[in-house]
């Protein structure tokens, strides 16, 4: 549990990389993880594949309700300054689905959940795993301004939801899929919303 918080929030902040090299940095730390402690991702799950994209769909049709009815665009289209400085495609097809899925997921769900369900069981280990994937979020919650209590507790119940759709698919791949679902998103509700704003 350590290994991936220390990661996290002291060492990767104090390389001082520049978002491509932050986005490698994290899948080179998950995948030597995942490899010195036994991950089994399982990612060709046919099960997890057909959860994942389901979940995936309910969250895009919830963005997309959110996009078209106007209060709820207005609030949205507020948040495209949020953005990092990479183009909006870049950081959809590269830094959220590497940077943040592949790492965060192969890290957690494919790795540490499941020692978790070995030492403590299962209810026990899922909600370990859920405080450790929500304190793995401070030192970024602190960069993007965000309180860092409600970043934690909000990530926190995300990762039990991630770790449902890993035990019933065995596989990283449904969470994977609805985690991508749920970043990427955010990243372009925002900008629909402030396009179709009467106001831009």
């Amino acid at each position: 549990m350590g290994i991936p918080l220390a990661w996290s929030n002291w060492v990767l902040p104090r390389l001082d990389l520049e978002l491509p090299g932050r986005t490698a940095a994290n899948a080179g730390f998950a995948t030597g993880y995942a490899l010195m402690f036994r991950g089994r991702p399982n990612w060709l799950s046919a099960r997890g594949l057909g959860c994942g994209l389901a979940a995936a769909g309910v969250v895009a049709a919830g963005y997309g309700a959110a996009v078209a009815i106007p209060a709820i665009r207005d609030r949205l289209g507020g948040f495209v300054d949020r953005a990092p400085d990479v183009p909006l495609g870049e950081w959809i097809a590269v830094h959220i689905p590497i940077g943040t899925v592949y790492s965060e997921e192969l890290v957690f769900r494919a790795t540490l959940n499941r020692l978790l369900d070995n030492d403590f069981g299962p209810c026990r280990g899922a909600l370990i795993g859920a405080l450790t994937f929500g304190l793995w979020h401070i030192r970024p919650a602190r960069a993007a301004g965000d309180s860092v209590p409600a970043s934690i507790a909000a990530t926190a119940a995300g990762g039990l939801v991630f770790d449902l759709l890993r035990r019933r698919t065995d596989s990283a791949t449904a969470p994977a899929l609805l985690h991508f679902a749920v970043n990427a998103g955010g990243a372009l509700a925002p900008h629909l919303a402030a396009a179709r704003s009467p106001n831009s």
